[in-house]
C-alpha cells in the first residue's frame, strides 16, 4: 500500500520555482516549507535535514528525467509527510542521469515504517516515470495547477 502523494500536499506545501541551485538547497528551502506550514516542529529541522543528507550521500535521489526525490526514514515524524518543489532554471543534484534536476519530491517517513516507506518512494518514482505528466507539472502556471495534476496525473 503506497500513500499517494496528492494527498500528502497541500498548496502550502508545493513551491512553483524553487531559488535553490542545488540539492542541498533545494532540501533545505522543502524542509523550511515544512516548517513553516506546521508539518514538522521548528526544533526539528536540523535533524530531518541530517536524515536526509545521510540518505542523500550514501547514493543520490535523483532518479533521473530531471526527477529528484530526496527522502528519509526519522522518528522525527509520525506521520508520511511530502513537500513539492519545481525548479524553472534546473538544480544540480547528482542525478543518475547526470541532468539538474527540475521537480524535487521531498519525503519524510516515520522510523518503523519501513515496507510503506519503500511503497511510497517507488510509487512517486513510477508516477513520475510518465513523459507527459513531468511535461505538465514543469509547464503549470502556479502552486493550485501544479497540486491539481499532481492529484489528477496523466497516465
Amino acid at each position: 500500500m503506497s500513500t499517494n502523494l496528492g494527498s500528502l500536499l497541500s498548496e502550502s506545501q508545493v513551491i512553483p520555482s524553487l531559488k535553490a541551485g542545488n540539492r542541498w538547497e533545494a532540501i533545505e528551502e522543502l524542509v523550511d516549507v515544512l516548517k513553516s506550514t506546521g508539518k514538522i516542529k521548528a526544533d526539528y529541522r536540523d535533524g530531518i535535514i541530517g536524515a536526509i543528507r545521510k540518505r542523500e550521500n550514501s547514493m543520490s535521489t535523483g532518479i533521473g528525467h530531471g526527477v529528484g526525490i530526496p527522502h528519509a526514514s526519522t522518528d522525527l515524524v509520525t506521520e508520511i509527510t511530502g513537500a513539492f518543489g519545481r525548479s524553472l532554471k534546473g538544480v544540480e543534484f547528482d542525478s543518475a542521469d547526470g541532468q539538474p534536476v527540475s521537480l524535487v519530491v521531498l519525503l519524510l517517513v516515520p522510523q518503523k515504517q519501513f515496507q510503506q516507506h519503500l511503497n511510497t518512494v517507488s510509487g512517486i518514482a513510477k508516477m513520475f516515470s510518465g513523459e507527459a505528466f513531468r511535461k505538465t507539472l514543469l509547464q503549470a502556471p502556479d502552486a493550485p495547477a501544479l497540486l491539481q495534476a499532481i492529484r489528477n496525473p496523466l497516465p
